[in-house]
């Protein structure tokens, strides 16, 4: 849920309605955020700031005994039916409902560890028995769990040492803890594979690239020298993150029921996104959980001792609100004054600013102090927002740091006056709240961000009565400038979930699970025919067991070499979700890198793709395919079926596909050609029926109709298509599990070519179909 429910939307437009028209055409005139959100605030009332929470009991967040004992009681019952998971996802939703002192909640982690004994997760096992006798697990029945742990201890080849690595918990990699997500292992050559401290950066462009500036692109990155397709050219680590709640995706194996009601937020941190079988309970509230101690301190010390009193609220402002909040929270007011005070006239003054960048930046020029970020397409027709002051800081290029996330463009008249009134409303609602839930936060306080208050027990709410400062309302105007950037700048965190069929082949879904904001992959501009492919990796936080003085470490769960001297210890990084963005192609010296925003020419006609682009992005999308669409080049994806030449179809979808070769001249209808694709699809469901029943003599009907879908696939999205490396290794594992060594062995080359180089070549696919490639020629 990106933007507010629907209630808390109708009441603003109510409001919106009650405007005079002089007050709508005033704030509609507004060209500064301050003052966009002091209007917002003028018109909160406190009958408002009591709907918001009326309106949030549909999003309870307290702890709740009575209903952590009914989730109990629930995974007894699937514990009974041995269905496992589902009795896993019961309990840690009880364990997060029962508050710290409860029996119910020791109670909870027994059966929990319990669970997991029987899944094969030992160590998780042994953490939840540690966790039911801390939290006063009765004495009775204690000689259960020691009966367990020493059936744990069994299966470690050091009893003694499984039960140390069990207790230090997140600082060592667990199998599902915080597992990579659609991710690949760096590459030694890549801008990321050395090992870094805390203090090193953890965003890193390629030696290969540089930051230009041109007005009709504004800052974007152009290659200085040749890329190979398949190269990490840029890796970045977003500055926050938050989970999308509700959306599914569960595995087959579970039970209909709970993949219903077990949405990604109870899957996975709420910290590093990673995906957890035994979360970490917050401990002042029953939403937010981790993959590991280190993960929810650090949720604790940078964001949530604040949210988790207006948890119920911020889930009903929605994503977009709480991001914003959270990158404000997190950056604090030292990091907001060092950014926000050079921009303030550059704000006011922007025609000025455009006839001195138009008169000296004809063309795309490097910068060392690069230009401002902002979100623009390849070709872009809109030049309005993209020229800033020669000696404004927002004219730089700040890395990972907090200035390049102030200074993205928050598009603020290109939005819509309503949309404009809603987001102040929202957040200005989200900011009185938060002042009445208790004092300012620590990184706001009048001094300036000061050190960070130790937290032992997260329970401790903040105290209420304190004074916040008149010119803390500066919070609520920096959140409400991330919102309005956020509709331009937010990146869809999404990776593949396999759903767990036991078939001849893997079943995945792709599943958008958070919204982040990277400050240097919003670099990149828009083409819908892009020249990049992206990958989601996580990483959590860890405390030091060697110096109990110590600082918290960052650890990635996945190595940094590969090879001989590949090394599996934890690495030093920033906590969080990180993006690696590999050229999806041959990039040549001067081209341009780009990235998808979301329309891509494969998937979306041309109108609708500009029509959605023009929406949300505020430009003209003018890049090369929407060029070739518009002009009379050939659609790339459609060939002629009886001379197998280019095809040019008509522009806004409807009419005729004509073969542009003279000598053929053959044509079709796009009627005729939609019915033609729904073929296909019939056949690819054809196929995946043979597949689930599993029966050997069905595998070379099931590969017959797969191959006509990879054909179909081929056609659509390209030779060089991520989708096609995934249709084809879901051939070669046919192929492989059928018996059949000869297509196997052709189709795997082909696929690891592929995932290759859009995923890596470390990802979990290529390692598979380099297993099944060794395996056939050891046979053959």
């Amino acid at each position: 849920m990106d933007l507010p429910c629907v209630a808390w939307q109708k009441h603003v437009e109510q409001k919106w309605s009650r405007l005079t028209p002089d007050e709508k055409k005033c704030f509609s005139s507004l060209l500064d955020i301050d003052e966009v959100f002091d209007f917002g605030l003028s018109q909160i009332i406190q009958e408002d700031v009591d709907f918001l929470s009326g309106i949030s009991k549909d999003y309870p967040v307290q702890k709740d005994l009575e209903r952590a004992a009914r989730c109990r009681k629930e995974g007894n019952s699937r514990f009974k039916a041995r269905d496992y998971t589902a009795a896993v996802l019961h309990y840690s939703q009880g364990v997060c409902l029962a508050s710290l002192s409860s029996e119910q909640l020791s109670l909870c982690y027994a059966n929990r560890s319990a669970a997991l004994f029987h899944l094969h997760r030992y160590r998780e096992c042994l953490e939840d028995i540690d966790r039911a006798l801390n939290h006063g697990y009765p004495s009775h029945l204690k000689h259960k769990l020691q009966d367990r742990r020493a059936q744990c201890l069994n299966h470690f080849p050091n009893g003694t040492e499984g039960l140390n690595t069990a207790k230090q918990g997140a600082g060592h990699h667990a199998e599902g803890v915080c597992s990579r997500t659609n991710s690949t292992k760096p590459n030694p050559k890549s801008p990321n594979s050395q090992q870094q401290n805390g203090s090193a950066p953890v965003s890193c462009l390629s030696p290969g690239l540089s930051v230009c500036f041109s007005p009709e692109k504004g800052r974007h990155l152009v290659a200085t020298k040749g890329i190979a397709a398949g190269e990490v050219i840029l890796e970045d680590r977003a500055y926050s993150c938050v989970l999308i709640p509700g959306m599914g995706g569960g595995r087959r194996e579970e039970t209909e029921e709970a993949g219903r009601v077990f949405g990604t937020e109870v899957r996975h941190c709420h910290q590093c996104l990673g995906e957890t079988v035994s979360p970490v309970p917050c401990e002042g509230c029953s939403y937010a959980r981790y993959c590991s101690e280190g993960c929810r301190r650090g949720a604790w010390e940078w964001h949530h001792r604040w949210e988790c009193p207006i948890g119920a609220e911020l889930s009903t402002a929605g994503v977009m609100s709480q991001l914003a909040l959270r990158v404000a929270l997190k950056a604090g007011v030292k990091e907001v004054l060092k950014a926000r005070e050079p921009i303030r006239d550059a704000d006011n003054d922007s025609k000025l600013i455009r006839e001195k960048i138009s008169s000296k930046n004809s063309s795309s020029k490097p910068i060392t102090e690069n230009m401002r970020p902002k979100k623009k397409n390849s070709g872009s027709s809109d030049v309005t927002s993209t020229e800033p002051e020669v000696n404004d800081p927002s004219a730089y290029y700040h890395g990972d740091s907090y200035l390049s996330v102030y200074h993205l463009l928050p598009h603020l008249n290109g939005h819509a006056p309503s949309l404009r009134f809603l987001c102040s409303v929202t957040i200005a609602t989200l900011y009185l709240r938060l002042r009445q839930a208790g004092p300012p936060p620590v990184s706001w306080e009048r001094g300036g961000a000061s050190e960070s208050r130790k937290c032992s027990n997260q329970s401790q709410a903040p105290e209420e009565g304190e004074a916040w400062a008149p010119e803390l309302s500066l919070l609520g105007s920096v959140a409400l400038r991330h919102m309005l950037q956020l509709r331009c700048n937010a990146q869809a965190v999404s990776l593949l979930r396999d759903t767990g069929d036991f078939t001849a082949v893997q079943s995945t879904q792709e599943v958008r699970i958070a919204t982040a904001i990277f400050p240097t992959l919003s670099i990149l501009n828009h083409s819908c025919c892009p020249n990049t492919s992206l990958n989601f990796r996580t990483s959590h936080l860890v405390s030091s067991q060697t110096d109990q003085g110590s600082a918290d470490e960052l650890v990635s769960t996945e190595p940094v070499a590969t090879g001989p001297e590949a090394c599996s210890a934890p690495v030093s990084v920033s906590a969080g979700v990180a993006v690696s963005i590999r050229a999806s192609r041959d990039i040549c010296p001067g081209q341009e890198v780009l990235h998808c925003y979301g329309p891509h020419s494969s998937r979306m006609v041309l109108c609708e793709r500009r029509r959605l682009l023009q929406e949300q992005y505020h430009f003209l999308c003018i890049c090369q395919a929407c060029g070739l669409e518009q002009g009379d080049g050939p659609d790339a994806h459609l060939h002629c079926g009886k001379c197998k030449g280019p095809v040019k179809c008509s522009v806004d979808g409807a009419g005729w596909c004509v073969c542009v070769r003279s000598s053929c001249g053959h044509r079709v209808s796009r009627s005729e050609l939609d019915l033609r694709l729904q073929e296909v699809r019939v056949q690819l469901e054809q196929a995946v029926d043979l597949l689930e029943t599993d029966r050997p003599g069905e595998w070379r009907g099931a590969a017959s109709q797969l191959e006509h879908s990879v054909l179909a696939i081929r056609s659509q999205y390209g030779e060089d298509s991520i989708e096609l490396g995934r249709q084809l290794f879901k051939l070669a594992q046919l192929h492989f599990n059928g018996g059949f060594p000869g297509p196997a062995l052709s189709v795997i080359s082909r696929a690891r070519r592929l995932l290759s180089l859009h995923c890596g070549p470390h990802c979990p696919e290529v390692q598979e179909l380099q297993a099944m490639e060794d395996c056939l020629q050891g046979v053959m």
